[in-house]
């Protein structure tokens, strides 16, 4: 039984679905149209932070030096005047997309290896259709879907954007799982 030697079909074939699949949740079906609001003033504002010199990288707004400075009473009226938020600054030019969308591959491709190799490690070759869909769709369900919760938690995306991610992540696992059950090696 080996990963690549017996798993490799599931794992590419499953890898190119979900990146067919998430191609259509975001480009021919409008669900994530309104995740991004456009800022006002956004000229006024791209002007500010370019004569700032505000380099490529995350940023928190209003910034703490320490937790002690979090308590202060100057850092909570910076808080309740706000805004209070999260700034990711990319490199300036126009999205590489073609890159972007071969990161996107790789990394389904990454995630069907591990989906791979759980459901080697607990399922035997010829396992029902049942144990393949509830392994693999739950080890899917783990990196397509959980993750977004962080966004939610700690960067203050909203719960309804998330939601919408973790029906991708839904879709994307049952995707991944359909493959495996379907191209899951019979006994040797």
């Amino acid at each position: 039984m080996g990963l690549f030697t017996d798993l490799w079909l599931p794992i590419v074939v499953s890898a190119v679905l979900v990146f067919v699949a998430s191609s259509i949740l975001h480009m021919l079906i409008p669900i994530h149209k309104g995740d991004y609001r456009k800022l006002p003033d956004e000229s006024e504002l791209l002007s500010a932070l370019r004569s700032r010199g505000v380099l490529p990288g995350a940023y928190s707004f209003p910034f703490p030096a320490s937790m002690k400075d979090m308590a202060s009473p100057e850092m909570i009226a910076k808080y309740q005047q706000g805004p209070v938020g999260l700034l990711t600054v990319l490199p300036n030019g126009v999205p590489m997309m073609g890159k972007l969308l071969g990161l996107w591959l790789l990394y389904c491709a990454v995630q069907s290896v591990f989906v791979a190799y759980l459901a080697m490690l607990a399922l035997s070759w010829g396992a029902s259709g049942m144990e393949v869909f509830r392994v693999t769709s739950t080890a899917a369900l783990l990196g397509y879907a959980v993750p977004h919760v962080h966004d939610a938690i700690w960067k203050g995306q909203s719960w309804i954007t998330t939601g919408k991610y973790l029906l991708d992540g839904v879709i994307y696992s049952l995707v991944t799982s359909a493959t495996f059950v379907l191209l899951w090696p019979a006994v040797p």
